[in-house]
């Protein structure tokens, strides 16, 4: 087991991210399958998280609410799935109402749902099948057409340290320690990250479009290359994950690729060299000039 926090809750006011005290109470709250939420109390009133969405609702307006994950590179978090049986939430793999179980474990849908977030699975209990939707979170009896509601939640301070091979392999990432450009005192300022936008074209995480920036992630990953980060967008909440270095919509499922630039030095790859061409769209944030862009303004 892990020594000391692997956790950090934010929340964010409208102008910045700052750290919740106490945030083990919403830690251990969030990781009880059954708990829709939590109301904690700030000297700015009373702030509701509802944990299925990720949103925060309070005195005031523009707040959201994210969760980080800070692991070693050998460590990893162990997650429960859960489907609701009548009024009470069991793992899969338990025995549920009528004594029977799935036949398929936590474990299993986990090691599917990291594969591809916007797919399914299927598994068998008796003569029944049974099919768990990761973008709607939910199982559905594929004779009588049933559908339950599904949750993946951490289990509390279950930290698995992997051995040392797996531990190897995952040193192949770079280390931003290992860097002599990943100075920690100005780190953020050196680096950009981007993630694979509509049209091919990569994109710069930017505020006030997105509630993270190039800095705040640059930062975050100092502290853990391999840990994963909530973030919103619109209306929309996703899961930044630097191991994979991938994106995904929270709701969806969609996936985008990411990726970690250098800025201001000079690249060794020709098209990163070249001069970039923006323009300010409509929702506020600077896009690329692209073919499809270019046609529709005029």
């Amino acid at each position: 087991m892990a020594t000391g926090n692997h956790f950090e809750w934010q929340l964010f006011n409208g102008t910045e991210w700052a750290s919740i005290a106490n945030d083990f109470v919403i830690e251990a709250h969030y990781c009880q399958p059954g708990a829709n939420g939590i109301t904690i109390y700030f000297n700015i009133g009373a702030v509701n998280i509802d944990f299925d969405e990720m949103t925060v609702s309070g005195p005031l307006r523009n707040l959201s609410i994210r969760r980080n994950t800070l692991l070693s590179p050998n460590q990893k978090q162990e997650v429960g799935w859960y489907y609701k049986d009548n009024h009470r939430w069991c793992e899969y793999g338990s025995q549920g109402f009528g004594g029977r179980a799935s036949s398929i474990g936590s474990d299993f849908i986990e090691q599917q749902y990291n594969s591809n977030p916007s797919g399914s699975v299927q598994f068998i209990v008796g003569s029944m099948t049974y099919n768990v939707d990761f973008t709607a979170m939910t199982q559905t009896n594929l004779s009588t057409n049933i559908s339950r509601k599904v949750r993946r939640r951490p289990k509390f301070n279950a930290i698995v340290t992997c051995n040392s091979s797996n531990q190897n392999s995952s040193q192949i990432l770079e280390s931003p320690l290992a860097n002599p450009w990943a100075n920690p005192t100005n780190s953020s300022s050196r680096y950009i990250w981007e993630f694979m936008g509509d049209e091919g074209i990569w994109t710069e995480y930017q505020k006030p479009g997105c509630s993270l920036d190039s800095a705040e992630i640059e930062r975050l990953y100092q502290l853990n290359p391999q840990c994963q980060v909530s973030f919103t967008a619109r209306r929309f909440s996703y899961s930044l994950y630097f191991g994979g270095m991938y994106q995904v919509n929270n709701k969806y499922g969609t996936k985008r690729a990411v990726r970690r630039i250098t800025g201001g030095i000079q690249q060794t790859d020709s098209t990163l060299s070249q001069a970039r061409w923006q323009f300010k769209d409509m929702d506020g944030n600077w896009k690329d000039f692209s073919k499809v862009n270019k046609s529709s303004l005029f």
